[in-house]
């Protein structure tokens, strides 16, 4: 992984080194408004940013790769994150502070890193879960050229119920 600069921002591989300032970004109750729940201490974050720097599952099928969003400023501002699989998918999350929701700055970091994911990982289908209520995410998502997937993907993919499955493929260049 290596830093990826993306206009204002850039994407760097999220390390423990990163858990402190991360902590004040993941404690914004606003981003939980639809799942999850803020981590318990610094502590606990460090352990798991450190767990996540091998990269790769335990069975070495899956690379995990995690970067964090700095501002030109250099304050962080929440990660984009993707699980990329064998089959040439990723499946992909993101989570930005609300105080800078609405500015365009995720858009960048989730489209900077899909060209990273396409470019040097040959990832060929992206995936992205979200809450049916979660709005912000599903334009963010349909502005980067996420749409459902065809009929019965949901239960290949263990989609809830109150959950939306959106995809994008990438044609071969």
């Amino acid at each position: 992984m290596h830093i990826i600069h993306a206009g204002s921002i850039t994407l760097e591989p999220q390390t423990a080194l990163h858990a402190e300032e991360m902590f004040a970004v993941l404690s914004d109750l606003r981003i939980y408004q639809f799942e999850n729940q803020p981590p318990a201490s610094v502590q606990s974050l460090r352990a798991r940013f450190a767990a996540l720097e091998s990269r790769m599952s335990s069975d070495g099928r899956e690379q995990w790769l995690n970067w964090v969003i700095r501002l030109a400023t250099g304050e962080l501002i929440g990660f984009v994150q993707a699980t990329v699989y064998p089959d040439s998918r990723a499946a992909i999350a993101y989570i930005l502070s609300s105080r800078y929701w609405g500015r365009g700055l995720a858009r960048r970091a989730v489209d900077a890193m899909i060209t990273e994911l396409v470019r040097h990982y040959r990832v060929r289908r992206l995936t992205a879960v979200l809450k049916h209520s979660n709005l912000r995410s599903l334009r963010l998502l349909e502005c980067l050229e996420f749409s459902p997937p065809p009929p019965g993907n949901h239960l290949a993919n263990q989609i809830e119920a109150d959950e939306i499955l959106m995809w994008r493929e990438i044609e071969r260049a």
